[in-house]
């Protein structure tokens, strides 16, 4: 297959911004991809050429794009800078240089799926010395044989900025379109299964094949799923309205969720957001090995820090910097030790448990791990249906420095991927939503060189949609003596001082795809909590809402787009704002 029939389909989504028509699009050329035979060729309609989970990246920044243009067409790269100030897309950049290239050009060897699909992956694996160059080159071979619309598109998919207006619900719905009469009734069972494996080329082989095939993915320890989303509750009257009464009550931990994965012998631990930490937390893996029962498992929970000499937990702030932490790591478990709260088993030796009640669930948990104080444990909890007992609890968790509490409903099953209320989540009422950076500007004076604005966004089904431009919360420290950074300062540090404009700078730079004059756009990856005093409507941002005084208050690293406020949420905020 010509890479060209992808290019085409990439144009004909951007051309709409009707749903439906996506899906049918999408839905008419996956039956064509299914002919091909290469089913993970569809990773590249969401412009990556692996799973979400996969730990190996493209690893390409904005720089080194601008490097193989300028090495495939012969040019200066200032003169490429040039005109990327003025564009502001590289992948049109990309697309004019090489039009006017090839208007010079009698023949040129058609560039085929296969080809750009297997260098992309190449990227992938390419480390160590000289991987620069070796990167620059595969790129630039894919670029001397492309067209114009090609080069776009090449250049997009390594910066995974694709424009084309879709996300993974679309997918999975052109999939039950592609392949069942039915399509709406199937795509929900579609979703499930795609919530079990993170997996689209898995799901798309299935769907081909039938219903029955879909039904047969399941739970697989040592792939990572998505995990069960608690709703927020106001009150602890509430939160027994969604869950009944009585409820397993538990502690809200200000640490990060990790799903613990046992297969054999062999121990991964995913985030939320699917990153595979396992190096970074040697510490849990020897906890897990040592102290939980079981050949074969995928365990939810949660990891907090601590002081070790107080033994007091200490907020996320101090345990962020170990999650992305690939140096110096035994120093650092030292130094920040943790504790590991299991809350819920999803599968056990052989047994999915995701359609077991909470109770049973629980009971399991109970049994397979050997609480060691400071190390492992199952979740602190109660089950009550008093409010008062419920309150004491939850009172108790705060005066320890916990976020709040947990109510679950006791006959509910695990239900990956979803709010559906039999889970709920208590904090003290505080004005803060977690929110997703999507484009920043460069400051001026004392601030100059560093991006000290942030546009953020909420969610709105697949949309982005702008809600304000924040400017405080982060720390001016310029850490010129020490040079240090978000991943060499100690725990104490970053809970003291917070993250720095030149850390949030340095992490930002690294997802720049766009930029103009002071401005740029970045990737939707970093998430941030920011508080605000209400919110007001706006016509200066895409969701027609604006925060008044704004403030980052936390960088979440252990969040994921998902995760972010939804522009329901914005409504119900301002509105809630008026009274």
């Amino acid at each position: 297959m010509d890479y060209l029939d992808f290019v085409v389909v990439y144009e004909e989504l951007s051309s709409t911004s009707k749903r439906l028509e996506k899906v049918s699009i999408i839905a008419k050329f996956l039956k064509v991809l299914r002919k091909e035979g290469k089913i993970e060729w569809i990773y590249l309609l969401n412009g990556d050429v692996a799973p979400d989970y996969d730990t190996k990246e493209i690893g390409m920044s904005r720089q080194l794009v601008i490097k193989a243009i300028a090495h495939s067409f012969g040019i200066e790269e200032g003169i490429i800078i040039d005109k990327l100030n003025k564009i502001g897309d590289i992948g049109k950049v990309a697309e004019e240089i090489a039009s006017k290239r090839k208007q010079t050009t009698l023949v040129r060897k058609k560039l085929s799926v296969e080809k750009v699909f297997e260098n992309l992956r190449k990227l992938m694996f390419i480390e160590g010395k000289g991987a620069v160059e070796k990167k620059v080159n595969l790129v630039a071979e894919l670029l001397g044989s492309a067209s114009g619309k090609e080069a776009k598109y090449i250049a997009r998919t390594i910066l995974s900025d694709l424009k084309i207006g879709i996300a993974a619900p679309t997918i999975i719905d052109a999939i039950a379109v592609a392949f069942f009469e039915n399509s709406g009734d199937v795509a929900e069972k579609i979703q499930e299964s795609y919530d079990l494996s993170n997996d689209f080329a898995i799901i798309f082989e299935a769907a081909s094949k039938g219903l029955r095939e879909i039904k047969k993915i399941g739970l697989e320890p040592g792939r990572p799923i998505n995990v069960m989303l608690a709703v927020k509750v106001s009150s602890i009257e509430e939160a027994f309205e969604v869950c009944g009464k009585p409820a397993a009550i538990e502690q809200k931990y200000d640490g990060f969720r990790v799903l613990i994965n046992k297969k054999n012998n062999e121990i991964t631990l995913f985030t939320r957001r699917l990153e595979n930490v396992t190096l970074q937390f040697p510490d849990v893996v020897d906890a897990v090995r040592k102290n939980i029962k079981g050949d074969n498992f995928i365990l939810d929970s949660e990891i907090v820090g601590y002081n070790p000499k107080t033994e007091k937990y200490m907020p996320f702030e101090a345990i962020s910097r170990r999650i992305k932490r690939k140096y110096d790591i035994d120093k650092l478990v030292k130094e920040l030790p943790v504790e590991v709260n299991i809350f819920d088993v999803i599968y056990y030796n052989g047994e999915g448990f995701i359609n077991k009640s909470f109770r049973e669930r629980r009971k399991v948990v109970e049994e397979i791990v050997n609480e060691k104080k400071l190390l492992i444990r199952p979740a602190v909890q109660i089950i009550t249906g008093d409010e008062h007992e419920a309150d004491k609890f939850y009172q108790e968790a705060l005066r320890i420095g916990e976020e709040g509490i947990m109510i679950k409903k006791l006959d509910a099953p695990y239900k990956q991927g979803r709010r559906v209320g039999y889970m709920a989540k208590l904090k003290p009422v505080l004005k803060d939503l977690d929110l997703v950076v999507t484009g920043a500007e460069y400051g001026t004076g004392k601030r100059g060189g560093w991006l000290t604005s942030y546009i953020v966004s909420c969610k709105d089904g697949e949309n982005l949609l702008e809600v304000g431009k924040v400017s405080s919360g982060l720390k001016e420290k310029e850490n010129t003596e020490n040079k240090s950074s978000l991943s060499s300062r100690t725990s104490k540090e970053v809970y003291r001082e917070g993250t720095t404009y030149e850390e949030m700078t340095n992490i930002l730079k690294k997802i720049i795809i766009e930029e103009k004059e002071n401005f740029v756009r970045v990737k939707p990856k970093i998430i941030v909590s920011v508080n605000y005093q209400n919110i007001q409507e706006s016509p200066s941002y895409s969701s027609g809402y604006a925060l008044r005084f704004p403030r980052i208050t936390h960088y979440r690293p252990d969040r994921r787009i998902d995760d972010i406020a939804t522009f329901e949420d914005i409504k119900k905020a301002a509105k809630k704002g008026k009274r």
